[in-house]
């Protein structure tokens, strides 16, 4: 009788032992597109997002708690609002970081908005992302806007006088996918070379899922295009470097819209003589003055010890340090309630030239990083190596001669 006495005070010690160490997690929500067509720079995106986490646990975690990242498939619009439904009312999370995809998340933070639940977005750039005065939204990283504005500004101070022009004798012509990210980038692409009085000949939307792109590329080279500005994904962004390769149309410069050509792999589907010399305004990449970046090559041996492999996009970069300081200033509070967290991120001044990514860190106007900026990259020799700004390029810009 005694022994069942000590057995049943053994087992007791041991539920309070393991409630204590549940209560010592605290989970967030990794919500982005595992599988389906976007698979590819979600889990690159997450990648960067469990670094951070690796690295914060092993700093003490957070508040003295370690951080458990649950994850949601966030493979089209509809299972991202299950998703995040499920890991709000399930999985109880603190907080959610996501998506890469635009549509995935505007879709998704509108769930944890009702739900008073902090989203913090650290890879889509289209503007409703942040444009709908969200309480608990807050993103990380830069936007369509500074695309835009990026790819115009490298057509007036370098790419026109690379091709031997003047930045108004250009024809331009902006391609994109339809979806509210390629949608959001050519608008402001568009925007900004109005006001730089640079002659857009052609403005075409497609879908991404597209097949063909032949009748598109036929559409460019007919107009004489010189500069082509495309918005896409991987999968668009191999069949139109494809497709225009084989019509025999070679413009002075091709520019992407981040996406598909900022990815190892897209150069590796295309081959990397079509590629060379192509043109990418994007997140930071791995290419660039560390003098900028600093941090960046810790971040890389991380990700090769985790992943046995080299990063495949700027994408996970950007979601790791984005991530990790919003974790580090949660350390700044007591808590985990939504308006504890959302507190704490308020406060987050971080200057430029400090981090991994080169940008800072600071929230203004709809809870959008308003010192978040992109790069200018170009493939060179098959490498994506930074040209622009100068303060960050570790090669000059080329242009075919």
């Amino acid at each position: 009788m005694r022994h069942a006495v000590v057995t049943r005070t053994a087992v007791a010690v041991l539920l309070g032992l393991a409630a204590t160490a549940a209560e010592a997690d605290v989970r967030f929500g990794a919500l982005y597109p595992f599988s389906g067509q976007l698979a590819l720079l979600g889990e690159e995106s997450a990648r960067g997002l469990e670094i951070a986490v690796d690295e914060i646990n092993a700093a003490g975690g957070v508040q003295g708690e370690k951080v458990v990242l649950v994850r949601g498939d966030a493979v089209d619009n509809n299972q991202a609002i299950g998703e995040a439904r499920r890991l709000i009312s399930l999985e109880r999370v603190a907080a959610i970081f996501g998506s890469y995809s635009s549509a995935r998340s505007i879709a998704a933070s509108q769930v944890a908005e009702l739900s008073g639940v902090p989203y913090f977005e650290l890879g889509a750039v289209a503007d409703e992302v942040t444009g709908r005065g969200l309480k608990f939204l807050y993103r990380t990283n830069p936007t369509a806007e500074d695309m835009g504005k990026l790819a115009v500004e490298m057509i007036v101070g370098k790419v026109a006088a690379g091709l031997g022009k003047k930045p108004d004798e250009l024809k331009i012509g902006i391609i994109y996918e339809d979806s509210s990210y390629g949608t959001s980038v050519a608008g402001h692409q568009k925007k900004f070379a109005a006001g730089a009085k640079l002659n857009v000949v052609t403005a075409q939307g497609y879908p991404a899922a597209t097949l063909d792109m032949s009748s598109l590329v036929l559409d460019l080279k007919r107009r004489g295009v010189d500069v082509v500005l495309q918005t896409s994904y991987l999968n668009d962004s191999v069949l139109f470097l494809q497709q225009a390769n084989e019509a025999g149309f070679k413009p002075g410069a091709i520019i992407g819209g981040g996406g598909g050509y900022s990815m190892q792999p897209t150069a590796d589907a295309v081959g990397h003589g079509i590629i060379e010399g192509v043109l990418d305004t994007d997140f930071t990449q791995f290419l660039v003055n560390t003098r900028y970046t600093p941090g960046i090559e810790g971040f890389v041996d991380a990700y090769r010890k985790k992943y046995n492999g080299s990063p495949r996009s700027g994408h996970s970069l950007n979601n790791y340090v984005g991530a990790k300081i919003i974790l580090q200033e949660l350390n700044t509070v007591k808590g985990f309630t939504p308006d504890t967290i959302t507190r704490a991120v308020k406060g987050i001044d971080v200057k430029p030239g400090v981090t991994a990514v080169g940008y800072g860190f600071k929230f203004g106007a709809n809870n959008q990083n308003e010192r978040a900026a992109m790069m200018g990259m170009q493939w060179q020799n098959g490498k994506l190596v930074t040209v622009y700004p100068d303060e960050a390029a570790v090669a000059p810009m080329q242009f075919r001669k």
